[in-house]
């Protein structure tokens, strides 16, 4: 009796360790809506944090340019002991003092004349520094009139509005890239679903053959075409498996995270139909909201302010400043102390450079030309990709509904052929088109709605569709 309660406890904690190990392995699967996985992608993404930082660093730019039209205060002091004072070459005071006095006492006649008494007139090395000198000094400089730091303010600015563009128009495209790799997720598991429906079915239909063949209802000849049916189908099973996994594991570099994390996804694959707007309208919309296109703008906005920031150089510049200053001078740290003020302008114009500036405002212009080019260019893409997304809709939305007909028919044929079997007056050969057929008209289907949502969610990423949902994200706290 002891030794059958010892097993039956053994037994007993084998099974709890076995159900915790289970739970910690499905606790690890991480599922997703698609709202999470583009809130995690949008957390993760590189490209994003640059930008969200070069956004950071515009502003900060901002904040610098106005530094420049703003007082600027210096404080500055200094002490220095000489170790050896400094000579020069001058006229020697004490010979000029002693032959000014003889001079005198000989023209009064106070002395006789002697001009012995003259000491002759030379130039002697002499120091006029003193051992010890300190000073104090603070300078007050004001910025009155520089071109160059006024339109920096407005560019600065303009850059800021740049940084931001760029932001949203990684976002947009991230959302995007997000969107097609999870409904290329639940695409897959969709198809692996009905693949799997599939095999389930051959199997299914490979007991009945078995049971049928032994009551002598079905030859060989289709019991054996019943196993090559399940054997034909298990390959493809295998590989939509593989498929789910490779998408899995693209879907995780997306979302930047770990590859060994396990994540699956979960949300609605249905077609839902929507009024398809008019090509006109739709590209003049394109126009106005593509992230891309402001951002190329901006961009022009900005090289634009960079001419205003090279003709700048022919414009003079204007400071005024103050500075009051304490100082003293000692040889024996007994100091002399003086103090002393003064304010004052400081006007500065270059006549000429080499023809830098010139050459610096052509490089400008030229760049402003570009930029246009470009957007020119790029007016061109949008129009064309707009009309392509919703030609892709209107031909995807009959297609999606001549496909859910067919998977009406098809499912209908293969219901029949099984009862036909069934009754005697069909066969195995039967049972295996349909269900191929059925199969087919399934992936079919699934891959309408997914090319149907996938061009919906371009056309709207070209569109410069609201994202002002995930921009939370980028706030600053």
């Amino acid at each position: 009796m002891e030794k059958y309660l010892k097993q039956k406890l053994i037994l007993f904690f084998i099974f709890v360790a076995v159900f915790l190990i289970q739970g910690s392995v499905f606790a690890q699967t991480k599922t997703l809506t698609l709202d999470e996985a583009i809130n995690t992608a949008l957390k993760n993404n590189r490209d994003i944090i640059i930008a969200a930082l070069n956004v950071t660093k515009a502003e900060a730019a901002v904040d610098e340019a106005f530094g420049y039209a703003l007082p600027s205060v210096d404080v500055s002091a200094n002490f220095s002991h000489f170790l050896q004072k400094p000579k020069m070459s001058f006229p020697d005071f004490e010979a000029l003092l002693t032959n000014a006095t003889y001079g005198i006492l000989f023209d009064e006649g106070v002395l006789p004349v002697d001009n012995s008494k003259f000491r002759p007139m030379d130039n002697k090395l002499q120091s006029f520094a003193q051992t010890n000198n300190y000073e104090a000094k603070l300078q007050l400089t004001q910025t009155l009139f520089n071109s160059a730091v006024f339109n920096g303010i407005g560019a600065s600015k303009i850059y800021v509005d740049l940084s931001k563009e760029e932001l949203k128009r990684i976002v947009s495209e991230t959302i995007l890239n997000v969107k097609k790799a999870f409904y290329g997720v639940l695409l897959t598991k969709n198809l692996y679903e009905i693949t799997n429906l599939s095999f389930l079915n051959a199997r299914n239909n490979l007991n009945n053959v078995k049971a049928y063949q032994k009551e002598g209802l079905v030859s060989e000849f289709d019991l054996l075409q019943a196993e090559v049916r399940v054997e034909n189908i298990r390959p493809a099973l295998l590989q939509m498996e593989n498929a789910l996994k490779n998408a899995k594991d693209g879907f995780k570099i997306i979302l930047g995270v770990e590859q060994s994390e396990d994540i699956d996804v979960v949300g609605g694959f249905e077609y839902e139909p929507s009024i398809i707007p008019s090509v006109g309208e739709t590209v003049e919309h394109a126009l106005q909201t593509n992230y891309s296109l402001k951002s190329l703008k901006l961009k022009r906005d900005v090289d634009e302010a960079f001419i205003d920031l090279d003709l700048a150089e022919y414009w003079p510049s204007l400071y005024g400043f103050a500075n009051y200053s304490y100082a003293g001078s000692s040889d024996n740290l007994k100091f002399n102390n003086y103090s002393s003020a003064m304010v004052g302008v400081t006007f500065s114009i270059n006549l000429f450079m080499g023809g830098q500036t010139k050459n610096r405002v052509e490089q400008s212009q030229i760049a402003v030309k570009q930029t246009e080019h470009q957007i020119g260019m790029f007016e061109d893409f949008i129009s064309s990709q707009v009309k392509q997304k919703l030609n892709e809709l209107k031909k995807v939305e009959a297609l999606v509904e001549a496909q859910e007909r067919n998977v009406n028919l098809a499912t209908r044929a293969y219901e029949i052929a099984t009862i036909r079997y069934k009754e005697g007056t069909g066969n195995q050969l039967e049972i295996e088109n349909a269900d191929i057929a059925l199969r087919q008209a399934r992936t079919n289907r699934l891959q309408a709605v997914y090319d149907y949502i996938v061009a919906k969610s371009e056309l709207d990423q070209l569109l410069g569709g609201s994202i002002d949902d995930y921009m939370n994200i980028f706030e600053k706290n």
